[in-house]
């Protein structure tokens, strides 16, 4: 077994599929996460995905005295930070819990970090730090702008208070996570209606909501919606084991990498192969534009590739298969 690696938000959408990438690399994740906006069911079934049992505490990051417990109980390498709130709608009508909860809660396990003499962290950043990119498509080298949402400003001041406070971080600016594990175990399930595109067309798809509703279809995009790069958690999952590897084989410095596929595709594109993929049909709607929706984004990932040795492996067809199956299976579970 390799080094101990915290995991803020570790039952979370992508930090449960990192703590299995983490298992298979060889590593050991100590998860803590105080089930905000997840289930404590998550853990048991990492647990047989990854046929072990797995370290969690149920806590909040804005909590140091627990925090500080959990880095003393463990010899912790590095911490790999999901633990922040992530929807761009809520944000811009909750702002205030969003500054409390992603730049509190960051500063606050930094403070921890620092107490107990830990200095290498991976950051779960965001491609919403480019705003409307000028180029696409987007490169690290771009100008971050004048954010269009509170969860877009708070990714922003995460890497600003990173790059003053901590030498060894990556900053890994995703773009748009899909899909599930091969098992269908564990995937996506936000508590409460769904912020993202691809739950809300799986539970349309199930019939847990009636319908589907596209923000916009008036964009200067090839069908009108929006464009974005949608890239397999378990892919992304497995840049965060990549970016460990580098945090504790290089000198210390600050970086940032784009995590994504490269390639764009539109609203539209994804229900339509959606249905195509999956045998499916859905009640989709066209509705007003989202206050704080990019018309169009999507990575340029070269320099994660040559410098991570990562490349994003699988299909956009396996995330919507996968995304499915795991609905399939939440539906049997009654989630």
């Amino acid at each position: 077994m390799k080094s101990q690696i915290l995991v803020t938000g570790g039952l979370g959408y992508i930090g449960s599929h990192t703590v299995v990438a983490l298992i298979e690399a060889g590593y050991e994740p100590i998860i803590v996460d105080n089930l905000s906006n997840t289930q404590i069911s998550v853990l048991s079934r990492l647990e047989k995905i990854c046929n072990r049992k797995i370290t969690f505490y149920e806590t909040s990051i804005l909590d140091k005295a627990a925090l500080n417990k959990v880095f003393k109980n463990h010899k912790i390498a590095s911490v790999i930070h999901f633990a922040a709130f992530k929807a761009v709608g809520e944000s811009v009508l909750q702002p205030l819990k969003y500054y409390e909860n992603n730049i509190g809660g960051l500063i606050s396990l930094l403070q921890v970090m620092e107490s107990n003499k830990i200095s290498n962290i991976i950051f779960s950043s965001s491609c919403t730090v480019y705003g409307e990119p000028e180029t696409l498509p987007v490169n690290e080298t771009a100008p971050t702008k004048e954010p269009t949402s509170p969860y877009g400003a708070t990714k922003q001041m995460g890497e600003q208070i990173l790059k003053d406070s901590f030498s060894n971080c990556i900053a890994l600016r995703y773009f748009n996570p899909i899909g599930a594990h091969s098992s269908a175990l564990i995937g996506e399930m936000p508590l409460g209606v769904p912020n993202n595109l691809i739950p809300y067309i799986t539970q349309t798809a199930i019939g847990k909501r009636p319908h589907l509703t596209i923000n916009g279809n008036d964009y200067e995009t090839k069908d009108g919606t929006n464009v974005r790069d949608y890239i397999h958690v378990m892919d992304l999952a497995e840049a965060h084991v990549a970016a460990v590897v580098r945090l504790e084989n290089t000198a210390k410095k600050y970086e940032i990498f784009n995590i994504g596929t490269g390639k764009g595709n539109s609203v539209l594109e994804i229900v339509t192969l959606f249905e195509k993929c999956n045998n499916v049909k859905l009640n989709y709607t066209i509705g007003p534009r989202r206050q704080g929706d990019v018309i169009a984004v999507w990575a340029d990932a070269t320099i994660a590739n040559t410098v991570l040795g990562w490349t994003a492996k699988r299909t956009l067809k396996d995330g919507l298969t996968s995304a499915w199956a795991w609905e399939l299976y939440a539906q049997k579970l009654g989630l």
